[in-house]
């Protein structure tokens, strides 16, 4: 089920084929060894390194390098020093190179996968469909030129508005979702013309930085950095002087610390954060078909993605035979090791947000709202395992109602008013996505628009496409990834007036 929710998704122009590419050197040893920090094309190592655990088993993983402010200098010299010729390069030229790069991801997807599995801990079938949907974006932004404007033309004078990269941006990488998130980052700032560092997640490093020695390999020196370290890593990034963009995906919290930051030096600033989405379902819905994939998209890679289902409102005309269908469906639902057969969800990602999904747990008991589904920590396990959860019917100012749970436990909740629902729904500072399922489309899409979100589906949840905007309204975020105004986020704008005549 949970292959079918995550479409492969064509480009504007038709599919682009990614091929190996003779002029790319072949792949270093693919054994897990993390030398350094990727600056301008080098490996450059640190005086210190750290590592990060297996969710799953907890034990050590690989050591990598935790970057100095003075790595942080280095790396964004050579980022503005390559942005003069980079921002000159033809857009063609662009868009080979980035084909080069997911060619070249490619032929290392099977251990990049598996690689994928041991630091987030999500399942193999997941971490798959994690890389198809990068690759596939990669190729999309490859088609995705931002062209000149013509405002106004009359016999005097052309306004063209012209769309200049910014210079150095920096993305900031979130745990959950480690290669797309950065994809959706490098991809648009390198075809407008930008140079891009990244930073990975401290608990999630490892993907990210094979992304930059890939990278090494294709783009010229500067174009492309990673650097890996500690929690001082951020702010030297998000206040220096020299970056010009910050895009930032994490927590609401973190997200409006380094709004702050990058004040002081009035930096652009794309925010994706938290969300806690609802899913409204209407009374006329088949229940044996939405209910596979309504439960399937909570509880995806253990309800840690900022826009799956948080929350459901079910029509009080079908609610027993809904909680009863969904509960039987998640019953069958399988946790476990991200490599084992046939699981949906693993574990929790880190001991920080494992932690935090247990106060939930905890809090529903001291509460005593009922349980349709009681999860259960897996002491048995040594890793941080918690099975899905459904809580029937609590109260809108509960805590697993009013707060992101980022973990698998969702509540189920009675609606029969169309307004009142719709109210409950945005009542919630934050407004990343939403859904409403029903048979009566007219109605679905009356009720859709009056949802505050950024995206919201219809009898569907969680799709995405990289030529399709993407952001929050409130508190879930500044601004949009993806789709051209994704793209024209990374430059700037300029209103250039030709007078055709000498005056």
């Amino acid at each position: 089920m949970a292959s079918q929710l995550l479409k492969k998704t064509a480009t504007p122009s038709g599919p682009i084929e990614i091929t190996q590419h003779a002029n790319l050197r072949e792949p270093r040893d693919q054994e897990m060894v993390f030398p350094g920090n990727i600056i301008n094309n080098e490996f450059v190592p640190t005086a210190r390194t750290r590592h990060t655990i297996n969710p799953s088993t907890g034990e050590a993983l690989y050591e990598t390098p935790c970057a100095t402010k003075k790595d942080v200098d280095i790396a964004v010299e050579h980022a503005r020093k390559a942005f003069k010729s980079w921002s000159q390069v033809p857009f063609k030229e662009r868009a080979r190179l980035l084909v080069d790069f997911a060619s070249a991801i490619a032929a290392q997807r099977e251990s990049l996968e598996k690689l994928l599995v041991l630091e987030q801990g999500k399942p193999l079938l997941l971490a798959n469909m994690e890389f198809e949907m990068a690759l596939d974006w990669l190729a999309t932004f490859a088609t995705m030129e931002v062209k000149d404007e013509i405002i106004d033309e009359n016999d005097e004078r052309t306004i063209v508005q012209t769309f200049p990269p910014l210079g150095v941006c920096c993305g900031i990488v979130p745990w959950n979702w480690p290669v797309l998130t950065a994809i959706s980052k490098l991809g648009p700032a390198l075809i407008t013309g930008n140079t891009m560092i990244l930073k990975p997640s401290p608990f999630t490093p490892y993907c990210d930085l094979k992304l930059g020695e890939i990278g090494a390999r294709v783009f010229p020196p500067g174009v492309l950095q990673v650097l890996s370290g500690e929690d001082d890593l951020g702010p030297w990034l998000t206040e220096h002087p020299d970056i010009d963009k910050i895009n930032f995906t994490g927590s609401i919290a973190t997200g409006k610390a380094v709004m702050r930051s990058c004040s002081k030096t009035l930096k652009r600033v794309t925010l994706e954060l938290g969300g806690n989405d609802p899913a409204i379902v209407c009374d006329d819905v088949d229940i044996d078909v939405v209910v596979p994939k309504i439960t399937t998209v909570a509880f995806l890679n253990s309800s840690q993605i900022c826009m799956v289902i948080k929350r459901i409102y079910v029509h009080e005309k079908i609610y027993e035979k809904f909680m009863k269908a969904m509960v039987a469906f998640a019953k069958n639902i399988k946790t476990g090791d991200g490599f084992e057969p046939d699981v949906l969800v693993g574990p929790i990602q880190n001991a920080m947000q494992f932690e935090k999904v247990k106060e939930f747990y905890a809090d529903v008991e001291k509460s005593k709202w009922k349980q349709a589904l009681e999860g259960q920590v897996l002491k048995n396990r040594k890793g941080y395992f918690i099975t899905p959860a459904i809580i029937d019917n609590p109260p809108e100012d509960s805590q697993v109602v009013v707060e992101e749970p980022f973990g698998p436990i969702v509540p189920v909740m009675k609606w029969s008013d169309e307004d009142d629902v719709i109210g409950r729904a945005n009542n919630t500072k934050t407004g990343l996505g939403a859904s409403v399922w029903s048979k009566d489309l007219d109605r679905a899409e009356r009720m859709a628009r009056k949802i505050s979100a950024g995206s919201v589906w219809i009898n569907s949840h969680f799709d995405l496409a990289a030529n399709v905007p993407f952001g929050g309204h409130k508190w879930s975020g500044l601004g949009n990834e993806n789709g051209m105004t994704g793209m024209k986020s990374y430059c700037n704008s300029r209103s250039l007036w030709k007078w055709k005549k000498v005056m």
